[in-house]
């Protein structure tokens, strides 16, 4: 299994202005590439993939008309733009809302991604060697495990990362009988939801006082994000370490985003939870199931409807169970993930 692992870079001053260069050049020739795209489709109606741009880079750079350092480099930009290609046709074919590929700012375009370890980059002892900028001091505030597949160099606000995905093997944990349920609702995680997300500085460049202003509150919200962030590992390792069985709600997050708890949604970062949840259980040997979320809080667990409105948060049924809301759905959702199992033989 892939696993990513993230640390802080602390780049010097001159360092700085190196890989921003760097991410520049990757944006100029993610544009490009675009433009080109489009150029080529509407003179010639001729679509082009990433073999017919990549045959070109070594042309290009050749020229001097490139400034990313390494070669693989460029084509791993390349490769964003057909997957971005990709997934605009994908979601044509499937009859959604398909939103173009568009050009990118200098100020958005955050990353650039080494597809190999040891090309163009090399972890040292305390540092992080990337070609065009030199040996970046790392904090490795834990160990790397596994075989390094790719290495990506990132900037967040005015911090620096770097992250390694690592083909790692799963190492089971001991074995125990708890189970679990899990409803994941907007209560759970209501007090990380304190920050507004903010739009990207550049809208406001036109003034220099709004701009600072801008970069305070993005540097708030980043703090915030990653407050959550700590707060969903650590939920999630607990509930891995203490539970062999695990059963959650196969949540559409992204219709829930659509609607009008949207924010409240996006706030609490359902998806990203679940999916710590499931690469956890993975790597420890647990097992993790999806259930039909539908009508779990409007069900008792002993199979009886118990019907319920927003504002009711409390679960009465006839068969005398009387609990919260949340924790009935708990059980419902457990009932059914285990119903989902196959029974155990008898001899």
């Amino acid at each position: 299994m892939r696993k990513t692992f993230k640390y802080r870079l602390y780049p010097n001053a001159a360092q700085q202005e190196l890989l921003r260069v760097q991410l520049s050049e990757a944006c100029r020739l993610y544009n490009a590439a675009l433009q080109e795209r489009r150029d080529a489709y509407k003179s010639h109606g001729k679509s082009l993939d990433y073999y017919d741009q990549a045959n070109q880079l070594k042309e290009i750079r050749a020229s001097g008309n490139l400034g990313l350092a390494n070669y693989h480099c460029c084509q791993e930009v390349l490769k964003r733009v057909h997957k971005a290609f990709d997934a605009f046709f994908r979601r044509i074919k499937r009859k959604q809302r398909a939103g173009y590929p568009r050009f990118k700012s200098h100020r958005r375009y955050d990353s650039i991604t080494f597809p190999s370890h040891g090309d163009g980059n090399k972890l040292l002892e305390k540092h992080l060697r990337v070609q065009g900028v030199g040996d970046i001091k790392i904090k490795l505030h834990r160990p790397v495990s596994g075989k390094i597949k790719t290495v990506s160099v990132k900037r967040e606000g005015n911090h620096w990362y770097a992250c390694f995905s690592c083909e790692v093997s799963a190492q089971p944990w001991p074995e125990n009988t708890n189970q679990i349920g899990i409803d994941v609702g907007l209560e759970s995680f209501a007090t990380l939801s304190t920050g507004e997300i903010v739009d990207n500085p550049g809208h406001f460049a036109q003034a220099e006082k709004r701009l600072r202003r801008t970069q305070r509150r993005v540097s708030v919200h980043r703090d915030i994000t990653n407050q959550r962030r700590d707060f969903q590992h650590k939920l999630s390792r607990e509930i891995v370490d203490a539970n062999q069985f695990i059963a959650v709600e196969d949540l559409n997050v992204l219709g829930l985003a659509g609607g009008m708890l949207a924010k409240s949604v996006a706030d609490v970062g359902w998806s990203s939870f679940l999916n710590m949840l499931a690469y956890k259980a993975e790597s420890a040997g647990r097992q993790l199931v999806r259930v039909d979320p539908r009508g779990t809080s409007q069900r008792c667990p002993c199979g009886q409807p118990a019907p319920k409105k927003l504002a009711d948060r409390q679960h009465v049924c006839t068969c005398g169970l009387r609990t919260t809301r949340d924790h009935a759905s708990s059980l419902e959702i457990l009932r059914l993930g285990l119903s989902l199992q196959p029974l155990t033989a008898v001899q």
